[in-house]
């Protein structure tokens, strides 16, 4: 447990938590207050879940942008872009539907 790399690792992982807890705290407490309304409360919410996507992928999966994990980088937004596509023309479908309803 006294090894170098345990302990850098440790402090990524104890900063990673910090970071990660206080971008899910922040929301919470912008709604549960009401500190925003209406638009700059929706904006606020998706900038803060990108940050938070940012610090799993960083701290977490230790994905970068140095050269080697470019590729599981490449991989992980293809993903998302799949997904995004099936969510989106799920919308599409669904209101079409409600149209011809």
């Amino acid at each position: 447990m006294k090894h170098p790399d345990y302990r850098s690792e440790a402090r990524l992982y104890l900063a990673g938590f910090g970071l990660a807890l206080t971008l899910t705290l922040i929301p919470f407490a912008l709604v549960h207050w009401a500190l925003l309304h209406g638009r700059t409360l929706a904006i606020t919410i998706a900038v803060l879940a990108i940050a938070q996507i940012v610090v799993h992928l960083r701290f977490f999966l230790h994905i970068d942008l140095s050269r080697q994990k470019r590729e599981d980088l490449q991989l992980i937004l293809f993903t998302v872009l799949l997904l995004a596509i099936m969510a989106l023309g799920t919308l599409w479908i669904m209101g079409n539907l409600a149209t011809r309803m």
